[in-house]
């Protein structure tokens, strides 16, 4: 390596950045792919169970499944809002369905 390579600039192509960007969707379109069809309905239900005790988004959940030969696994991660923002809430009463 000269001294002259080593202060040019190495930014990366637009096909680079291109390339890596499509893996990104390729890969994220398989992972969906595979998941069951019932996730989209979970995440959307989970949602509005959440909402009626913290203020938060749909971005701020994560659900994911996991498989593998012997089991299959449901992660669910959510982002709460700092404890400020929810000290003043008080948790609605439950309702019984009779």
């Amino acid at each position: 390596m000269s001294l002259l390579d080593y202060f040019k600039s190495s930014k990366p192509s637009s096909a680079a950045i291109a390339k890596e960007r499509l893996q990104i969707l390729v890969a994220h379109e398989r992972a969906s792919r595979n998941q069951p069809s019932y996730l989209p309905q979970l995440k959307k239900e989970l949602l509005e169970v959440i909402q009626k005790y913290f203020k938060v988004s749909e971005e701020t959940i994560m659900v994911s499944l996991e498989q593998d030969d012997e089991r299959e696994t449901l992660e669910l991660n959510i982002t709460l809002p700092d404890e400020e923002h929810f000290k003043h809430l008080q948790p609605k009463p439950l309702r019984s369905r009779r």
